[in-house]
């Protein structure tokens, strides 16, 4: 089967995007500016990603609210109607089958968001509608991003952080969320195809700059947050990623729960671990991490820091040292010393 294009294919073409496959989708890499020019106008000003790739699936109906608390790992619970969660989806060995967005659009309505390629598995897991070709989502991000979706439209800028809510744009309904995955501020906004073309001129048009999978895999890996396929796999855990916060451990069920408890109470095998060097070599994905010869395991995700303008990387390791230890790298041929530190690599810019 070949790569699906997003509706806004042709605009993001239109803009000089580098288009390349992704999750079974075809997707901007970057644009003309390139990955490194996008990543830091998101930490210094205001960028727009297209993430139509990621699913959604929308559970409406009595009994939904039942259905997700006692398949999802979060508690459902701690929010209400108009507010969004972070969630993960387990197999029974208690291994991430995806990481997931809940919005909590209504009182029996909900907007299920899974990673590109695992929308089918959670339409097999839950109950709901795949409503993924019917919709374009937009996420704006950085420290300006309110500011300059206000000109577009001024409550847009007003939601909350893992707030959601219904807006009117040009008529029609869009939904409205505060979440994001660079470690600034910012919110998305899923629309209907028919106004999705004039929605992304219309913030490109407000001084936004287009970005594209590059800078967000940047802007994620400096912020330390996960990724599918990489920290978080079928062979890895809610807790050796250190994302134990999202398990409800007081709620009476949810799918990999029992396996949960035990890798619990036994203490994970791994854990995500932080690595930086001293120069601009990037780090790569699958590098093996040794220390005084003993391998440690290898790195999920590795790349070129633009803030901190040094290689960093992030891998889920055995007994790793204490932070300020010197590892070694090996990566394509070459042995490279690295440094454990503490995450995130870049907090949040206030």
């Amino acid at each position: 089967m070949s790569d699906r294009r997003p509706f806004l294919y042709d605009a993001h073409v239109a803009l000089g995007a580098k288009i390349v496959p992704f999750g079974g989708w075809l997707m901007p890499l970057q644009y003309a500016s390139g990955t490194v020019a996008e990543h830091l106008a998101c930490r210094r000003d205001a960028v727009v990603f297209d993430v139509s790739h990621l699913g959604t699936v929308r559970c409406d109906g009595p009994g939904m609210f039942d259905v997700l608390q006692d398949t999802l790992t979060n508690d459902l619970e701690k929010i209400a109607p108009g507010r969004a969660q972070y969630t993960h989806l387990l197999n029974d060995d208690g291994f991430v089958v995806d990481d997931i967005i809940v919005w909590w659009v209504g009182p029996n309505s909900f907007d299920v968001m899974p990673n590109a390629s695992n929308t089918s598995g959670v339409t097999s897991a839950l109950p709901g509608v795949d409503v993924t070709s019917e919709r374009c989502v937009l996420a704006v991000q950085g420290p300006n991003a309110r500011a300059k979706v206000a000109t577009v439209d001024e409550r847009f800028a007003t939601i909350g952080r893992f707030h959601v809510e219904r807006m009117d744009f040009r008529g029609t309904e869009v939904r409205v969320a505060g979440t994001g995955y660079t470690g600034e501020d910012g919110l998305e906004i899923a629309a209907p195809n028919e106004v999705a073309n004039e929605l992304l001129a219309s913030l490109v048009g407000a001084g936004i700059t287009p970005a594209g999978l590059g800078a967000r895999d940047t802007l994620r890996l400096e912020a330390a947050l996960p990724l599918y396929g990489h920290e978080l796999t079928l062979e890895s855990t809610t807790l050796e990623a250190k994302l134990g916060w999202v398990l409800g451990l007081d709620k009476k069920t949810f799918r990999g729960k029992e396996a949960v408890e035990e890798e619990r109470a036994r203490g994970p095998r791994r854990q995500l671990t932080g690595l930086i060097v001293e120069g601009r070599q990037p780090l790569r994905d699958g590098a093996v991490v040794s220390f005084e010869d003993r391998a440690l395991g290898e790195l999920c995700s590795g790349n070129f820091s633009p803030v901190l303008e040094r290689g960093i990387g992030m891998g889920l390791l055995h007994d790793a040292p204490d932070a300020g230890s010197t590892v070694s790298v090996s990566m394509r041929g070459r042995v490279l010393d690295a440094q454990i530190c503490t995450l995130p690599f870049v907090r949040k810019v206030k």
